[in-house]
């Protein structure tokens, strides 16, 4: 009678070893902490019935730093270094929101050519994430060579990170104002070789993954999120285009330059795994435009705004301006009053959208910060998508919700 309660996919998954289910029993299951496929200290308890599961219960708290109260006892400046180690696979996208929320908060605009650098650098960072996503998902299904094909060409990326920034993952490249400091010289030339190149690496990972015949048996079908579905939990990024919804904060709430720019939003049909996987693997392809038409439009000028009271001026400026050297010694030691005033500014992450709800009452420090991850939505949405599944395809659901746990339990 039980077996009867499934949908059509599943029946046909466990028919073939549930012949005789008077020998099944329900059982509960502890997947992690440890678990290498749970891509992060996560604690899932699953409660299966032989190997299908009924329920799913994540559990996080292990790796909670309270990021949240430890900005609020810090300057602007010193919250930079939190926001990069929230999503460590994609570093610029979360300090590039909290810049442009500091921005919003005090009135600073900034120069047109730093704004084609956050762009730059932001698509570097999705194509950086989408590589470490998809491949480490292969290989939680079993596929290898793609995670060994996809390092290189992240470890190309991660230099351009290293010329622009001197640091390999931490970059702590864009701040309130601008960015840190202008691209060297060659920089564009070694980003058009990269992307140049690119294009053929992708298509080397598609061809051996998406016609082989067990990639495709272990991801389609599994997983499927309905456009209701994906509303009503909270879901953004991926996994909501995958659904076939079209909704992309650079697109639906553009922000930087991304209104000038040409470029489409894959979407996908049913919703599923595959599905997942197909969009991520087009999205870099648009990133792609998007860093061509940045190199061939990026304009002259500064990196910087001149607000020197809220932005932290560059040597030169410091060297000549008496004023501008106290306002920098203020900013340093402790913030300027800040105005009364609270808003949320959400952005386009890799994973999805990721937002900051901001609030001050015009003392130095920010009041109260709010951070909305994308992978805690996703997360606990394997409580409606993970039921009627065999325990494997948990693996598989996992993977494709691109789950990192510094933002997930910050």
């Amino acid at each position: 009678m039980f077996l009867q309660k499934f949908n059509n996919i599943s029946f046909k998954k466990i028919s073939s070893y549930a012949a005789t289910p008077t020998f099944l029993k329900y059982y509960s299951l502890n997947f992690g902490p440890q678990h290498p496929s749970a891509h992060g200290v996560l604690r899932l308890v699953l409660d299966l019935f032989g190997e299908v599961v009924t329920r799913a219960d994540p559990h996080i708290g292990l790796l909670h730093r309270g990021t949240e109260k430890l900005i609020e006892f810090k300057t602007i400046s010193q919250n930079l270094p939190y926001l990069d180690r929230l999503d460590y696979v994609s570093i610029i996208a979360q300090e590039h929101c909290y810049s442009l929320a500091i921005e919003r908060l005090v009135d600073v605009n900034i120069p047109e050519r730093a704004r084609y650098i956050r762009v730059l650098f932001l698509e570097i960072t999705r194509i950086l994430n989408h590589l470490i996503s998809l491949t480490t998902h292969a290989i939680d299904v079993g596929a290898l060579t793609p995670f060994l094909w996809a390092f290189e060409e992240r470890e190309k990326l991660i230099e351009l990170y290293e010329r622009v920034s001197g640091a390999r993952i931490h970059a702590n490249y864009v701040r309130p104002g601008g960015v840190s400091q202008d691209i060297p010289t060659g920089m564009l030339e070694s980003i058009y070789q990269f992307a140049q190149q690119f294009a053929a690496r992708v298509d080397e990972i598609e061809d051996i993954l998406s016609g082989n015949r067990i990639w495709k048996e272990r991801l389609q079908g599994i997983g499927i999120v309905t456009p209701q579905k994906a509303v009503n939990w909270g879901f953004s990024g991926v996994i909501v285009r995958g659904s076939g919804l079209f909704w992309d904060l650079r697109k639906t709430n553009s922000y930087e330059i991304y209104d000038k720019i040409d470029f489409q939003i894959p979407y996908g049909l049913s919703g599923d795994c595959f599905d997942r996987y197909l969009v991520r693997i087009q999205e870099m392809r648009e990133s792609l435009k998007i860093i061509y038409s940045c190199i061939n439009n990026i304009p002259v000028g500064e990196v910087k705004s001149s607000d020197d009271k809220f932005v932290t001026p560059s040597r030169h400026a410091i060297k000549d301006n008496m004023e501008a050297l106290i306002h920098h010694f203020k900013q340093v030691s402790e913030n300027k009053n800040l105005p009364i005033r609270e808003l949320y500014i959400a952005v386009e992450a890799p994973k999805g959208e990721f937002g900051l709800y901001i609030s001050s009452n015009g003392g130095n420090y920010i009041e109260k910060i709010k951070i909305r991850a994308p992978g805690f939505y996703h997360l606990q949405g394997l409580k409606c998508i993970a039921p009627l599944h065999l325990l494997a395809d948990v693996v598989t659901i996992i993977g494709t919700q691109d789950i990192v746990f510094g933002e997930v339990d910050r």
